[in-house]
């Protein structure tokens, strides 16, 4: 990504113009920053000694990242639950199975709940990546009541003191307070049994500021613990992570490099500071 690399060698260059700062305000923008991270960046660079600015940035981004714990829970005692949540077509459903995969990487054993019912084609594709990995899954009937599976899968998961619970929810618009309302019922539900001790947040990181606006929705209604950013394999511009993290405190989890089982790793700041700098 390198989103600063050129800007420092264009500031490193010698006089820096009116024309060039607005050029470097723009690519900021354009690398979805946000308005506010990119004028704060320009503010740093103009007061800073330009054999210091790389330093000073460095800085600035280390601080708006959140500090939260970025480790996936687990328990040793009892099913560690998590919830995938997300708007429709942003990969949530192949985040999930990419998220087993990665469980099942470290020996961890996991039960899938297809609780987005109202899809036949998303359970399918659940049942699908399941038999791939060689994981079970929980189903409903077509459009029946989401939280009746999730209850299922956790009753069953508490019974086999499985590892880790799964729970693919169904793609809401967050614009659709009715059915943001229903994923608070199905957290409520499942805590009969278990308590969740995850809810990621699936953003497509193309999106750019839109991200931002569906975690501060979504935090409102399901307290999200962290996020899972896909398309993050070079479409995506580099600067959403920061952007959303300052804005909402809420942690990336893990980010996902493209359409395979694999293609799903953690989130490393420092290496992704680096990728922006480099």
């Amino acid at each position: 990504m390198a989103l600063f690399s050129k800007i420092f060698a264009k500031i490193r260059g010698g006089q820096t113009s009116h024309s060039d700062w607005d050029e470097i305000h723009d690519s900021l923008i354009a690398a979805d920053l946000g308005a506010k991270s990119a004028g704060e960046i320009i503010e740093i660079a103009k007061k800073t000694k330009s054999d210091e600015i790389s330093d000073a940035i460095i800085t600035a981004l280390k601080n708006w990242l959140s500090t939260s714990d970025r480790n996936l829970a687990f328990n040793l005692d009892r099913p560690t639950t998590v919830m995938i949540v997300g708007v429709n077509g942003t990969g949530k459903t192949t985040s999930t199975a990419k998220l087993v995969s990665h469980l099942k990487g470290e020996k961890k054993s996991v039960l899938l709940a297809a609780a987005d019912t109202f899809r036949a084609a998303a359970v399918e594709q659940l049942q699908t990546w399941a038999q791939r990995l060689n994981v079970e899954v929980v189903t409903g009937p077509v459009n029946g009541d989401p939280a009746s599976v999730a209850f299922d899968a956790a009753t069953r998961a508490k019974s086999e003191n499985i590892n880790y619970l799964i729970i693919d929810t169904a793609g809401r618009l967050h614009t659709k307070s009715g059915l943001m309302d229903e994923l608070g019922k199905v957290r409520r539900v499942v805590e009969k049994v278990l308590p969740i001790d995850e809810v990621l947040l699936v953003v497509d990181a193309t999106t750019g500021q839109n991200g931002v606006i569906q975690a501060k929705v979504f935090m409102e209604s399901v307290a999200i613990t962290g996020l899972i950013l896909t398309k993050m394999d070079g479409s995506a511009k580099g600067g959403i992570a920061l952007a959303i993290e300052r804005e909402t405190g809420v942690p990336v989890k893990f980010i996902g490099t493209g359409e395979g089982a694999s293609d799903l790793e953690p989130f490393v700041a420092e290496r992704y500071l680096n990728g922006l700098l480099a």
